[in-house]
């Protein structure tokens, strides 16, 4: 690794290589679309790290498409989750740690889903001190949320805080990249979505619903507490009247 040279022109470094690496490999996971596992991707560690950082450090790493896998549910239908190959992993890994502090100064404080030193706990234990206030909740989740994410107001809000071209560059590719179901046929996204499986897809998904949800919450139902994790979310109304009227 020290024989890679760092003049490049995006500022990716291959310590920012190396450190999403160590996370993606501490997660585990499946093989993507190359078949490649974990196992076999480390033998060759330092080849596939160097190809990877190579390409995005230049601006031309564009990332192959993600394989669909299908996990039952309770109730007997599945859930899709989107693979991607390990290399990918580690490139929206490299970006989601260099966009996260910044969106983590913004993000709400009711906002517990995928994000650093917040987890289901502490949104279960803010829930129970807000049911003691308020006698009303609108329990939801928002059905298929990840696969409609609307790309256009995804990238305003990226853009609001995102100065970087290059991010947002490979932003794109990743949301516009087509999923490889079983049948082996590639599917492309028309606009909306984001695999729910991969690795910057949270982060994401957290930006959209800021505005989407908590702001609007805030700006038009000032007294309505709620806390989200990710697309699941609890409002806490004040009376069934106002319960009504939020949900409507």
């Amino acid at each position: 690794m020290n024989l890679w040279n760092e003049t490049k022109s995006v500022p990716i470094s291959r310590q920012m290589v190396w450190e999403a690496y160590k996370k993606v490999r501490s997660n585990q996971g499946g093989a993507g679309v190359d078949q490649i596992s974990m196992e076999e991707y480390d033998a060759k560690r330092s080849e596939h790290l160097y190809k990877l950082w190579n390409r995005m450090a230049s601006g031309s790493y564009f990332p192959p498409p993600v394989k669909e896998v299908e996990i039952p549910k309770k109730d007997g239908k599945v859930r899709k989750l989107g693979i991607p190959t390990i290399s990918d992993r580690v490139g929206q890994m490299v970006i989601k740690d260099y966009l996260e502090p910044r969106f983590e100064k913004i993000f709400s404080p009711d906002s517990y889903g995928y994000r650093p030193d917040k987890n289901a706990h502490q949104a279960l234990e803010a829930v129970r001190n807000n049911c003691r206030k308020t006698d009303w909740v609108i329990d939801l989740d928002i059905k298929g949320f990840f696969d409609n994410i609307d790309h256009v107001k995804l990238l305003k809000a990226l853009e609001k805080h995102v100065r970087e071209r290059w991010c947002l560059l490979y932003i794109q590719r990743w949301l516009t990249t087509p999923v490889q179901v079983k049948s082996g046929d590639l599917i492309y996204k028309q606009g909306k979505g984001t695999p729910q499986g991969g690795v910057i897809s949270p982060l994401l998904a957290n930006l959209f619903l800021h505005y989407a949800m908590d702001k609007w919450l805030e700006l038009t139902h000032p007294t309505v507490k709620y806390v989200r994790y990710a697309d699941d979310a609890i409002l806490h109304c004040r009376s069934k009247a106002q319960a009504d009227y939020v949900l409507d």
